[in-house]
């Protein structure tokens, strides 16, 4: 079974913090190379460096890529996929990863988001980690959820840990100026062969380590990810099977599937709010990283609030809330502070989009109370019914850096500690990191490792957070799960492409830091009809005029001197 994984603690249409975790932690894939790479551009802002890192200049820092051989896939990873593996594991014969501790028993404090309640620092799973790796790491885990307050007070004073955790949604305003300024490079003990030293950091993706490039230098270690977008629409597959619905295969065909399974009297709706489906079926740009918010089209730069598919999908959205399709807890807004996995298993609707962590997270929840429950992914389709044009998420999406000050013994220590935490699935590191101590925090039942209370509270969201293995899925308690999700992603993936700055870290100048920041909630406000169309409309001619077609223009210099980062 995946570790940590577990339904999404918020029902935001949107990428969930935890369900990233637990679709990634597993390990998450990328694929090798295969990304053709830039030239350096960028100017100075306030002493941080604008732009981004690529071509010859890229070249020269990321580390060599040296696929591993430790352990094979049961499903090789295709289209962007991650690799899956179905086998159950027979924790007597794991493979050994990392022969010797390169760790020389130094002190390193870490700063990492943690959601739920932070275990104490000497419990059984840390002090085993430290164990393993020859480092004595200490934790200062912060509340996940206020995450970005305390990280932005760290990062401007002068007591920051030895390591940050930054994930990829706290990258906004000035914390990459600060993540430039105030964190190390790991270059010099990276680049090139140098990762050879520790093999396990050699085996993560080159596109991975793309996106660990900031102010000309190598500084993040990553969790890499799978490309192919993390956002499934979910269906009740037992239901549907049972009424007889057929999966749709066309947006007329959902609405039409929305209103024979509606029926309000008898507490039951059809979907969630399906936002984020909807800018997969109509091929709007991705939303999650500003840079991906940019393509390439027919000659001129074009940002996804700009298309009418953009348009086009927020109406679709807002005719199926109008119907009286979406469940209520959508429509009011409470599914932005609960869980809607419940009223999902109860029948309450049956069909709506999440994580592909919650694909597993689910079925799991479910497994004993409700053995008839059945849950599956839709195809994603084109608005005419034909095929979809989806584009790429970003190959990494979590890194952890070192700061500035450290001295390279414990550098040196945070790299063999990365080494452990990044190796692949079926080894006896990969078990340790994400399951803890055999009959401490697991138990082994019909091959199967299953966390305990013990180890869901002190093995979570900690060592995984410094580095990590290439994309993987692996549910040996359903396989038909694993088999299910990989199969997604690699057919979806044939569907993918990559927009104009995609795998590349860019910093953009300050002053556009929070130009954007409105979009998201008009959005909402639209599809639940409080704001119309026009108010989106009138809301991009206000961007662009207070500094969308200057952001354009800078990112047009950046593009025509470097060309696109991806075919």
């Amino acid at each position: 079974m995946t570790p940590n994984a577990a339904p999404s603690p918020s029902g935001s249409p949107g990428p969930s913090r935890r369900g990233f975790l637990a679709s990634t932690a597993v390990a998450t894939a990328a694929v090798a190379g295969g990304m053709p790479l830039l030239a350096a551009c960028g100017g100075a802002d306030k002493g941080s460096r604008e732009g981004t890192t690529s071509g010859k200049d890229a070249k020269r820092l990321l580390p060599a890529y040296v696929a591993g051989n430790v352990v094979t896939p049961d499903i090789p990873s295709k289209n962007g996929s991650s690799m899956g593996f179905t086998a159950k594991l027979d924790v007597a014969t794991l493979k050994t990863s990392v022969p010797r501790k390169l760790g020389k028993g130094g002190k390193v404090t870490v700063m990492s988001p943690f959601w739920g309640s932070p275990p104490k620092q000497d419990n059984p799973y840390y002090t085993s980690m430290n164990a393993l790796t020859g480092v004595d790491v200490r934790w200062r885990n912060q509340d996940g959820t206020t995450y970005d307050q305390k990280l932005g007070a760290v990062l401007a004073s002068s007591d920051v840990p030895d390591v940050v955790v930054v994930p990829g949604w706290n990258m906004m305003g000035k914390i990459p100026s600060a993540v430039i300024s105030k964190f190390a490079d790991l270059g010099p003990y990276l680049s090139g062969d140098g990762v050879k030293d520790y093999p396990n950091l050699a085996a993560i993706p080159t596109d991975a380590w793309q996106r660990s490039l900031f102010g000309g230098k190598l500084m993040g270690l990553p969790m890499p990810a799978s490309y192919v977008t993390n956002i499934v629409p979910l269906y009740r597959q037992d239901v549907f099977q049972r009424e007889g619905y057929r999966v749709p295969t066309s947006p007329d065909e959902f609405t039409a599937l929305c209103k024979d399974i509606t029926n309000a009297r008898a507490k039951r709706w059809a979907c969630g709010d399906m936002k984020w489906t909807a800018f997969n079926i109509w091929g709007v740009f991705p939303g999650s990283d500003k840079p991906l918010w940019w393509n390439l089209v027919d000659g001129k730069l074009v940002n996804r609030v700009e298309t009418d598919a953009y348009l086009e999908a927020l109406e679709w959205t807002r005719k199926l809330f109008a119907a009286g399709y979406v469940h209520p807890d959508f429509k009011l807004g409470k599914s932005q502070a609960t869980d809607p996995s419940a009223k999902f298993a109860a029948g309450e609707f049956l069909i709506y989009n999440n994580d592909i962590s919650s694909w597993y997270g689910q079925r799991a929840s479910q497994a004993t109370q409700n053995p008839d429950f059945r849950i599956w992914g839709m195809d994603l389709f084109g608005p005419d019914g034909g095929d979809p044009t989806l584009w790429a998420a970003e190959p990494a999406g979590i890194f952890a850096f070192v700061n500035k000050k450290a001295p390279e013994s414990v550098v040196r220590d945070v790299l063999a500690v990365a080494n452990v935490t990044a190796a692949p699935y079926g080894t006896k590191e990969w078990m340790m990191t994400n399951y803890g101590v055999e009959g401490t925090h697991y138990t082994i039942k019909n091959g199967v490792p299953v966390k305990n209370d013990r180890g869901n509270n002190e093995v979570n969201n900690a060592f995984v957070m410094i580095a990590s293995p290439a994309s993987t899925l692996a549910h040996p308690d359903f396989p038909d799960i694993t088999e299910g999700q990989v199969a997604w992603q690699q057919k979806m993936g044939g569907f993918t492409r990559k927009t104009s700055f995609w795998g590349l870290q860019i910093t953009e100048p300050s002053r556009y830091a929070n130009l954007a920041s409105n979009f998201e909630q008009l959005e909402d406000d639209i599809a639940r009809g409080h704001k119309k169309i026009s108010d989106m409309q009138r809301a991009v001619s206000d961007w662009k005029r207070q500094g969308g077609d200057k952001l354009r223009d800078w990112y047009r210099k950046l593009l025509d001197e470097n060309g696109p980062a991806a075919n």
